[in-house]
């Protein structure tokens, strides 16, 4: 249950910091509900409190060391960020947050099994009620994340701020990072046949002329797709120029009138065929059923006698791990690399071992430096297998902060501590000049930020 109420609590974006705290933990009697604050044109219920622990305590969040005064503080924060993207004309509009709301209740039913589960989970009494009651919260919600954005859009950080930064840490403080390693891969994918491909353009063909006799795309598209991500939403993606998707998907959405279905067309992932719901303005309202060919055992086969004659090459010393990367491998995010993996959850081709995925740390743990693997079966998201090499190029040991070998984490450090002095600045110039109220009992709070205006 617990997997289920982390996912279902993605619509709140609740976070918990250390935004107040009191003396003495302020207990809270039964009363009527009324507004115990103001902020802007924003006001703060007394329930809306327990809501907030409430929606913790489903994401499986301890809360009975949270006062009141801390859950306070986090709900005036967002009312001010709130605040002031209105100020800013910062707009989200209802369509915006319907969609919103819509994409996560698809998948709220997915984990918990029906849109009557998700209902009854929040004790509600229909679909209406349930959007009615989250409807501004989500909304708030959107604001507060577009206007935390805009605040450190401009925030950056330069080698000299870093080295300040650095330089100001006493010895006996500085940071501790464990042991890390590098590593590189090479991926042979079996090639599919033109029968293959023929049968997924067959199908989409198929499937288009289905649509276009009165058949639901949406349904089609859970049907059909192996774009897992999609399955829930009908194939559903919103794009604009910007959007990080493969040229060809873009170049065909955009070359397509509202309403009409492209012809299949090839990318990496497979086959696909685009049906343009909306335009607006700049951006589109796409669904999309992507089939990818299947692979024969006959081609995996030969893939397989393909790898084992580049590892023996490697093995042999006739060409570096790197040479064969950039010459053979099939993924080209990593092949101009060398075949160095970038660690996604840093953006750095270091990866901490205790942070490490289970499944590559399987893979890696064994190997010795500039050993390689012999070959690994991977499997893709849409079911496809493929063959990889992987080795490891370097290792770091656990060690104390060092400027040269760590700068990179360093200058993420010094980046997020300028952020957050910018945020504090930001709070206290707005907290001056905008209305703000504390009622009752939550006067005797004792907040981080000047919300009594002291």
């Amino acid at each position: 249950m617990k997997l289920i109420n982390n996912k279902i609590a993605l619509i709140f974006g609740l976070t918990i910091c250390a935004y107040g705290s009191v003396n003495a933990q302020t207990s809270h009697k039964k009363k009527i509900d009324g507004v115990v604050a103001v902020v802007g044109d924003y006001v703060v219920l007394d329930s809306d409190i327990d809501k907030t622990f409430i929606e913790l305590q489903a994401r499986g969040v301890e809360t009975k060391d949270i006062p009141r005064c801390e859950m306070l503080g986090k709900l005036l924060e967002d009312k001010l960020y709130a605040h002031q993207a209105v100020q800013d004309s910062i707009v989200v509009s209802d369509g915006e947050v319907n969609e919103f709301m819509n994409s996560q209740l698809d998948q709220m039913v997915e984990q918990v099994g029906s849109i009557e589960k998700v209902i009854q989970l929040y004790n509600k009494k229909n679909l209406e009620d349930f959007k009615t009651t989250f409807f501004d919260v989500v909304k708030m919600n959107k604001l507060t994340e577009q206007m935390q954005r805009k605040i450190l859009e401009d925030v950056e950080i330069t080698p000299e701020e870093v080295r300040i930064f650095f330089n100001k840490i006493p010895k006996e403080e500085l940071p501790v990072f464990g042991a890390e390693m590098e590593v590189a891969q090479i991926v042979v994918k079996p090639v599919v046949s033109q029968a293959q491909k023929q049968k997924a353009i067959d199908k989409l063909k198929e499937i288009k002329k289905e649509v276009q006799e009165g058949a639901s795309f949406f349904s089609r598209a859970v049907i059909y797709t192996d774009d897992k991500a999609s399955i829930p939403n009908g194939g559903y993606y919103k794009l604009t120029k910007k959007t990080q998707f493969v040229k060809e998907f873009k170049d065909v959405a955009f070359s397509l009138q509202e309403g009409e279905i492209s012809e299949p067309f090839e990318t990496e992932f497979g086959y696909h065929i685009i049906y343009l719901e909306k335009i607006r303005g700049q951006e589109l309202d796409v669904r999309h059923i992507l089939i990818t060919p299947k692979v024969t055992d006959e081609a995996l086969k030969d893939a397989k006698t393909k790898i084992e004659n580049i590892r023996k090459r490697i093995v042999d010393g006739q060409i570096t791990f790197a040479e064969a990367a950039k010459a053979y491998s099939d993924e080209k995010e990593t092949r101009n690399s060398g075949g160095v993996l970038v660690n996604p959850r840093t953006l750095e081709t270091r990866f901490e071992l205790t942070k490490m995925d289970p499944s590559l740390y399987s893979e890696v743990a064994d190997l010795k430096d500039n050993a390689v693997s012999l070959p690994l079966m991977d499997q893709e998201q849409n079911g496809n297998k493929k063959y990889k090499l992987i080795t490891v190029t370097h290792r770091y040991e656990e060690h104390t902060a060092d400027f040269a070998t760590d700068y990179l984490k360093i200058k993420d450090l010094a980046l997020k501590e300028k952020q957050i002095k910018a945020v504090a600045k930001w709070s206290e110039e707005k907290i001056k000049e905008t209305y703000i109220k504390i009622n009752g009992e939550y006067r005797d709070c004792k907040f981080t930020n000047n919300w009594l205006k002291k």
